[in-house]
C-alpha cells in the first residue's frame, strides 16, 4: 500500500515504515499512538485494548468469521456504519481479519468435541478462551512469542491459530495433528489500519484523494486475499512434513456451535446492558459476511 500510495502522489507522499515498535511504546498503544499523533499510521489487533472496540468483538465470536476476504470486506463496511463513534478520533484506513484459525495438537487429534476435553489450550482471546472452558478445555494465556517453547514444554497441548502464524513459529515441526472447521470459521482477530486526523484533514483534497483510493473495502479485500492466499501456502508445510489433518464439518460442527452458544448469548447479553442493541450488530455481521461471500 505504501509504495503504491507513493507513486499514485508522484511522490508527494512518502511513508517510512517502522516495525517491531521501532518508535517506542507497546502494541496495546499503537491505536493511542496515532490518535496523539506521535504517528501518522498504525496497523494493530483491535484486541490488544479490550473493551475499546466493543462492536467490533461481534466479529471475534465462535462460528461468525468466513474467508479472511469476505470477512475483512464485511469487517470495513461494518466500520463505516456502525463505528463512528469508536473510530472519530481517526482516519480509517482499513479494518480487516485474518483467515479462520485451526487447532495444532501436539499429540492427540481432535476429530470431535469430546477429544478436546481436559486439554491445555492457548486461546487466542477472551471470548474464545470462555468458549473452550464451556466444551471442558483449560485455557492457558501467553503470547504467541512464547508458543513453541510451551508446546515443546507441554505447557500447552493446542495452539489456535490460522496456519499464517504456523509456518513463521514453526508450530507444524512441533505438532502431529491440525483440525479445521469447514463452513464457519472457528474465530478471527479484527486489525485496525489508522491514520491521524489531523494529518489527513491536512491534506490537499487531490492527496486526501490518493488515500482514499487505496482505504476501505477494496483495501481491506485486498488484505483479507493476501490473508486466504498464504493460509494455503502455509498448510503446504504442514502437509509436506506428513502430518495429520482432520476436518469438523457437518452434524459435528453443529455440536461445537451448540456447545458455544451461551458465549453468544452472553455477548449479547452484555451489549444490550452496555446499550447496544447486540442482536442486530450480530445479525448484521453474519450478513455482511454473506454478502461478500458471495460478491
Amino acid at each position: 500500500m505504501g509504495k503504491k500510495v507513493e507513486a499514485d502522489s508522484n511522490g508527494r507522499i512518502k511513508i517510512d515504515v517502522y516495525p517491531a515498535m521501532q518508535l517506542g511504546g507497546k502494541p496495546p498503544q499503537l491505536f493511542d499512538q496515532t490518535r496523539k499523533g506521535i504517528v501518522d499510521l498504525s496497523w494493530t489487533v483491535a484486541g490488544y485494548t479490550p473493551g475499546r472496540f466493543p462492536k467490533m468483538t461481534s466479529f471475534e465470536l465462535p462460528f461468525v468469521p468466513g474467508s479472511a476476504k469476505a470477512t475483512s470486506m464485511a469487517l470495513q463496511e461494518y466500520a463505516e456504519t456502525e463505528m463512528q463513534d469508536e473510530l472519530k478520533d481517526i482516519h480509517l484506513i482499513a479494518a480487516h481479519t485474518h483467515a479462520p484459525g485451526s487447532f495444532h495438537s501436539r499429540t492427540k487429534a481432535i476429530k470431535n468435541l469430546e477429544d478436546i476435553q481436559g486439554m491445555k489450550v492457548r486461546a487466542p482471546n477472551k471470548v474464545m478462551s470462555e468458549a473452550f472452558n464451556m466444551v471442558g478445555s483449560n485455557t492457558v494465556f501467553l503470547p504467541v512469542t512464547e508458543m513453541p517453547s510451551a508446546l515443546s514444554k507441554g505447557v500447552i497441548d493446542v495452539a489456535v491459530l490460522p496456519f499464517e502464524v504456523v509456518l513463521p513459529m514453526k508450530i507444524h515441526e512441533l505438532v502431529e495433528h491440525h483440525t479445521q472447521f469447514k463452513g464457519a470459521g472457528l474465530y478471527t482477530n479484527t486489525f485496525l489500519f489508522s491514520m491521524n486526523k489531523k494529518v489527513y484533514d491536512s491534506m490537499p483534497a487531490d492527496l486526501q484523494k490518493v488515500i482514499d483510493d487505496n482505504s476501505g473495502v477494496s483495501l481491506a479485500g485486498h488484505i483479507g486475499d493476501l490473508f486466504d492466499n498464504y493460509e494455503v501456502f502455509a498448510r503446504k508445510h504442514a502437509v509436506d512434513r506428513g502430518n495429520s489433518f482432520d476436518y469438523i464439518e457437518g452434524a459435528e460442527h453443529q455440536r461445537w456451535e451448540k456447545a458455544m452458544a451461551p458465549v453468544t448469548a452472553k455477548w449479547i447479553e452484555d451489549m444490550n446492558d452496555d446499550g447496544y442493541d447486540g442482536q442486530r450488530l450480530l445479525d448484521k455481521t453474519k450478513a455482511l459476511i454473506n454478502k461478500y461471500e458471495n460478491f
